[in-house]
């Protein structure tokens, strides 16, 4: 069974429409919606914002739904003056950028007494999502690369290049890197997929809000065409 976490309703609620013989289910204040899409198993859940939301979430689909596999489908802003806005990143590997344990000797980034802080994404997941990307939305580029989470919307051109200059990430969200540690602690594979909204600088309060829509269509076109070659 198939795992699919969206922050946001925008991002779940076309993927939703997709589903037949649905239950719902409502645990930690998320609604989590079993069924069929294409006849493949899945539960789809909208976390909330956030990397408490989104690990809690991701949690509790290993422990009650026992998936197999999750995906994280969302949006970001671009960390990478090559990636555009409409783009798709899909993540090599994921880490925290806004974890700060510097005062005990760590580098940032690093998760106090873990065995490590920056966590792989599946590699088959990976290829297939490229393959069905390339597919359904050929008028724009996928980019693989890493991901990296925090508890802050990047809005400000000069926390954006301390950010990349540290951690050589793609783009930058609020969610993935947590999705990311729970699979990782649970031995699952994951994926974080990433329309590319806004540029993480000073100009994202202006461009995320026009560029969403566009943004979660093609998320969506993505995840309609891996789940029907899952």
């Amino acid at each position: 069974m198939l795992g699919i976490i969206g922050a946001m309703d925008e991002e779940v609620s076309k993927i939703k429409e997709l589903m037949n013989d649905v239950t719902v289910t409502t645990k930690a204040s998320m609604d989590f919606y079993k069924g069929t899409i294409f006849g493949k198993d899945v539960v789809v859940v909208r976390s909330g914002i956030g990397k408490v939301n989104a690990g809690i979430c991701t949690q509790i689909l290993v422990d009650e739904y026992k998936i197999d596999a999750v995906v994280n489908t969302g949006i970001a802003g671009s960390l990478n003056a090559d990636i555009n806005i409409g783009d798709i990143v899909l993540s090599t590997d994921a880490l925290q950028h806004d974890m700060d344990a510097t005062g005990f000797g760590y580098e940032p980034g690093v998760i106090p007494r873990m065995e490590q802080s920056v966590f792989a994404a599946d590699e088959k997941l990976r290829k297939l999502a490229k393959q069905c990307c390339q597919k359904v939305n050929p008028d724009i580029a996928v980019f693989e690369g890493r991901v990296v989470s925090g508890d802050q919307f990047i809005s400000d051109r000069t926390k954006k290049e301390v950010i990349t200059n540290q951690f050589a990430g793609f783009c930058t969200e609020m969610e993935g890197a947590a999705i990311a540690q729970a699979a990782f602690l649970n031995k699952i594979p994951f994926l974080i997929i990433r329309a590319i909204s806004d540029k993480a600088d000073d100009s994202a309060t202006e461009d995320y809000p026009t560029f969403e829509k566009k943004a979660i269509i093609h998320s969506v076109n993505l995840m309609k065409e891996m789940i029907a070659n899952y």
